[in-house]
């Protein structure tokens, strides 16, 4: 934000594992990060994660227009929580659905 840029959205994805070892690591934490920000900006945003020993690896994608709907991959984990919740008899916030009496 400090280049004239703003997060239009941020998204964790969790620990999952990689395809590969990288820097001697099986896990990295995966996230989406949805930025509107001048040219500038996105190349020292870059430049940081580049010189972060804390990140493995990272991609940048420009887009035309930011997505608002959430990630597939959100969307699906969001899912099968829902699923999860209605199978332990929980409803969406957690709370114990009471079945009705006879």
């Amino acid at each position: 934000e400090e280049g004239g840029g703003k997060v239009a959205r941020q998204e964790y994805w969790g620990v999952k594992s990689l395809t590969y070892k990288i820097k001697k690591n099986r896990k990295g934490h995966y996230a989406l990060i949805n930025i509107d920000a001048p040219t500038a900006a996105i190349h020292e945003l870059e430049r940081r994660l580049r010189i972060n020993e804390d990140v493995m690896r990272f991609k940048t994608i420009r887009v035309e227009e930011l997505d608002e709907e959430p990630s597939p991959i959100l969307a699906r984990r969001d899912r099968d929580e829902r699923r999860r919740a209605r199978r332990e008899g929980r409803d969406d916030d957690g709370n114990e659905i009471l079945g009705e009496e006879e």
